[in-house]
């Protein structure tokens, strides 16, 4: 990992294919024109409606530069729907955007996900930039490029593989954030501590208040942290194809989130990504625990460990049929077969295949406190 520069930010360089730097630091809108690079004459903006006047230094940067279409998107996973996606498409031909133009991306999770998608779908792939302003956006969904809508069927089925030309991860936006929002981010803080950087848990656990502290060291410390795990997995793997050496490869990332995705379906969206994350982290958890791949202590440590920042370990709210049959439609799934992410050991994870009812069912139990 690079050192800071001289403005306090630190350059993290994602090498592949098709190389690009995830900066973090602070007031980073200056760094759009550099990203963006030379031959670009349009940009559209999509960001989420009600970001409009936190937008706005972005916007400045671009207008002066850049003929520029701001689109204002549906808050959260409203955004993330094939209506939405031709509306961008519409605007996107009507304003004249050509191959050689451009998409930079301005909001949470979802946001991305759309945004990402529109580029990698104009003219069969444009040129995105992301500037996400959630933590959870930052440590996951900017970085990586996945894409994706949701449908009646599931979230996220269907989208494309486009990294994007780069990623700003601006922390004075974090302080913009309601604080139920920072903490469900640490759902896939804490998941990268379990999966892969074991420093991740010590820093949550030897100080939470610190691990939520926007303007502190340790939070900027944990993001760095989680973006670097999420390069070194899709830099190895990135279209998810499978690792080497029996690692389950950029399928790591989906650790919690066979369970995580049925969840927030069940829900219908109202359990917010990080929190999904928590709760099917810990359910897989004691998956493994059953099986005998991992003891009681790492299993307790997963509840221990969300539970520190203040998420959720427990959820009640779908039966154990519907969760199933959620499940099985995940894109992990092969065939009638489900597919987990388990650990064998800390920071040490495999692929388990078809596991017993009887583990699911415990699980479940546990996960709804009727185990308890």
């Amino acid at each position: 990992m690079s050192g800071l520069d001289g403005l306090g930010q630190r350059t993290l360089p994602v090498r592949g294919a098709a190389p690009y730097d995830v900066v973090v630091g602070r007031d980073l809108a200056d760094r759009l024109p550099g990203l963006l690079g030379k031959g670009v004459q349009r940009v559209a903006l999509l960001h989420a409606a009600e970001l409009a006047e936190l937008a706005a230094p972005v916007l400045d940067v671009l207008r002066a530069h850049y003929d520029v279409l701001a689109l204002g998107l549906p808050d959260g996973e409203q955004a993330k729907s094939a209506a939405v996606a031709a509306d961008c498409w519409e605007a996107l031909g009507e304003a004249g955007f050509t191959r050689s133009d451009a998409v930079v991306t301005f909001g949470g999770g979802a946001t991305t996900d759309l945004g990402g998608f529109v580029a990698a779908t104009w003219l069969r792939g444009v040129r995105v930039i992301h500037v996400p302003t959630t933590l959870l956006a930052m440590v996951d969904a900017a970085v990586g490029g996945k894409t994706g809508i949701n449908t009646g069927a599931g979230k996220n089925l269907v989208g494309s593989f486009h990294e994007p030309s780069g990623v700003l991860c601006d922390l004075s936006l974090l302080r913009t954030l309601p604080h139920d929002e920072l903490v469900a981010g640490m759902g896939e803080v804490v998941k990268c501590g379990f999966i892969t950087d074991p420093a991740i848990l010590d820093l949550v656990e030897a100080d939470p208040v610190a691990a939520t502290d926007v303007d502190g060291p340790v939070l900027r410390e944990l993001i760095e942290r989680a973006i670097q795990v999420k390069i070194d997995v899709v830099v190895d793997d990135l279209r998810e194809t499978g690792g080497r050496d029996g690692h389950p490869g950029r399928e790591v990332l989906n650790y919690g989130h066979t369970m995580a995705h049925a969840i927030e379906r069940a829900s219908s969206y109202s359990v917010r990504h990080g929190e999904a994350v928590a709760i099917g982290c810990c359910f897989v958890a004691e998956v493994a625990r059953g099986a005998g791949l991992i003891d009681d202590a790492l299993a307790k440590r997963h509840d221990a460990a969300f539970a520190a920042v203040g998420l959720p370990t427990t959820w009640s709210g779908a039966s154990y049929d519907e969760l199933v049959a959620a499940m099985a439609v995940d894109k992990k799934s092969r065939g009638s077969q489900l597919r987990f992410v388990v650990l064998h050991d800390l920071a040490q994870p495999r692929i388990l295949a078809g596991p017993e009812e009887t583990l699911l069912r415990a699980a479940y139990d546990q996960m709804t406190g009727a185990g308890a």
